[in-house]
């Protein structure tokens, strides 16, 4: 559960132009589409890569729906979607910049975002340089901030497993069962789920939407922009399409930054690395009660940890008995409260509409974990941000198809790690019943012809366990791994802890990784107030 909501869990992550290198690098992959070897996906992703390196992108003001304001431009690249079969169908991806601010002499060329997911779009990422984020004034004096829509997202021939405002309904089941009809009732709906996946997006591109293919479609549109080589920033499973990238594509690397890591062992993607993630959740929700005891005096919520637990456990259960106002069950709140443990930043705003619920306005609680039922657009892209999320995970790798392998894993973690376990099985389990091909995932390691990378990550990590950064940092060669200790952002670079903030800066402005690894304190806990 890379995302902060899923379908179960909630109602609701080079100046000049250039022709393309060779792809000859592809040729190690080690997941090419189903029914084609390697050496023909590298040559698909050499003839696309030529291609759009002849036509470029053709930039213009961004269509007004897309809410992305002058300067930023907008346009496509065109890519297979089979790369075995380059001549083939084709789907164009959405892509927009802002300029680099800085002079001629300054540009080093475009820096390519992910924010991780699967599912997630990157077209907000120039607003980093439009409105001058300060954190990001040094590289955007050297780089063209380029966003985009991953294959299946948003504006790049978006999928769809369910009916948009189906989806959006609310109150959800209760995630962590009381009985076994409760889990046949949770595994009905994600087989369903997975059917619908099949039933609505099942035609030319959903057997193709997978990781490897998202790195291929990353090439082609580096080719695109005149880019000689990748600059690249990716978060969370961002961090694991850098890592595929980087196997491909080892000689294509300028410059990546690894930031909240992926483990991308194997054995890891993506079963295991769920199981991971429901025990680091739990650890990153005694932090944020621990936070929530010690401001009782501004909160009222309890004293101490364990009441700020009994807390929690009474507003679910009153929640499952009784929706808050007909559509906030136990799920909704999950999907609220679950943002305490991605942000430090949404500590004290979470506490503060709980505080507000307890001292009789609910309001504040409705609007936050609540459905708009009218906001058509926003059920639309959460739909759609879900089932990519479930196609990309479902077709990288083979999961469990047994149901007592999930019901036991699930059953041995929840008594210690209530908070997310349960919900994390319901929004994976459509794995089980998956009717497309699975594969095994790529195994990363690039080896020398990779240069210097950078990795960054909060020591308490719950989306990402600080365990994958580890295993990235051995499998990169001349990485250098940059921890922010005691803290537990997920998504550190565009933060401002200056610690952190200088060393990424020296990295893309001047490839400096430094000669050994980089602890930094974390920031001071946020300040506590209301809403």
């Amino acid at each position: 559960m890379l995302a902060a909501a899923g379908t179960f869990a909630s109602a609701a992550l080079i100046a000049a132009v250039t022709t393309a290198p060779s792809a000859a690098a592809g040729t190690s992959e080690g997941d090419a589409p189903a029914g084609n070897d390697r050496s023909t996906a590298a040559h698909g992703v050499a003839v696309a890569a030529a291609r759009a390196a002849k036509k470029g992108v053709d930039w213009k003001d961004c269509p007004e729906s897309w809410g992305l304001a002058k300067p930023i431009q907008c346009g496509y690249v065109t890519v297979p979607v089979d790369y075995a079969r380059p001549d083939g169908r084709t789907i164009d991806l959405a892509v927009d910049r802002a300029r680099s601010t800085g002079s001629k002499d300054e540009r080093q060329g475009s820096l390519i975002y992910n924010p991780g997911g699967p599912g997630g779009s990157g077209l907000d990422f120039p607003k980093y340089v439009t409105e001058k984020d300060p954190v990001q004034a040094k590289p955007a004096k050297a780089y063209d901030y380029v966003g985009f829509d991953p294959r299946g997202v948003g504006h790049s021939a978006p999928i769809s497993c369910a009916d948009p405002q189906e989806f959006a309904k609310a109150p959800k089941p209760d995630p962590v069962p009381a009985d076994e009809a409760d889990k046949r009732a949770h595994r009905k709906l994600a087989a369903e789920y997975a059917q619908g996946c099949k039933e609505r997006s099942g035609g030319d591109l959903l057997p193709h939407m997978n990781t490897p293919n998202t790195a291929r479609d990353l090439d082609v549109i580096r080719a695109a922009l005149g880019d000689a080589k990748l600059n690249y920033l990716g978060v969370s499973y961002g961090t694991y399409l850098g890592a595929v990238y980087a196997e491909l594509f080892p000689s294509h690397v300028r410059r990546m930054v690894f930031d909240s890591v992926v483990n991308p062992a194997t054995e890891k993607i993506w079963y295991q690395a769920n199981l991971d993630q429901d025990v680091a959740f739990q650890g990153r929700w005694t932090d944020w009660t621990k936070w929530v005891a010690e401001h009782d005096d501004v909160y009222g919520i309890g004293a101490t940890r364990a009441e700020v637990q009994r807390q929690w456990d009474e507003l679910r259960a009153k929640a499952k008995k009784d929706p808050v106002g007909g559509v906030v069950g136990p799920a909704e709140l999950l999907g609220l409260f679950q943002k305490a443990s991605y942000s430090d930043g949404a500590w004290a705003p979470v506490a503060a509409v709980w505080s507000a619920y307890l001292k009789g306005d609910e309001k504040p609680l409705l609007k936050a974990a609540g459905p708009d039922m009218s906001n058509t657009a926003k059920n639309k892209e959460d739909e759609n941000g879900n089932a990519v999320y479930t196609a990309v995970q479902c077709n990288d790798a083979n999961w469990p198809t047994d149901w007592r392998t999930w019901d036991r894993d699930s059953t041995r973690l929840h008594p210690k790690n209530p908070f997310l376990t349960w919900s994390n099985t319901w929004m994976n389990l459509p794995c089980a019943t998956w009717p497309l091909k699975q594969r095994e995932p790529v195994d990363v390691h690039p080896g020398k012809a990779l240069p210097a990378t950078l990795v960054v990550q909060s020591e308490r990590d719950a989306a990402t366990p600080y365990a994958g950064a580890v295993e990235l940092h051995k499998r990169l060669h001349g990485s250098r791994l940059i921890t922010e200790k005691d803290a537990g952002n997920h998504g550190v670079t565009g933060l401002r802890n200056a610690c952190v903030n200088e060393r990424v800066d020296a990295y893309l402005l001047k490839g400096e990784t430094g000669k050994k690894d980089v602890t930094c304190a974390a920031h001071e806990a946020p300040e506590p107030e209301t809403s």
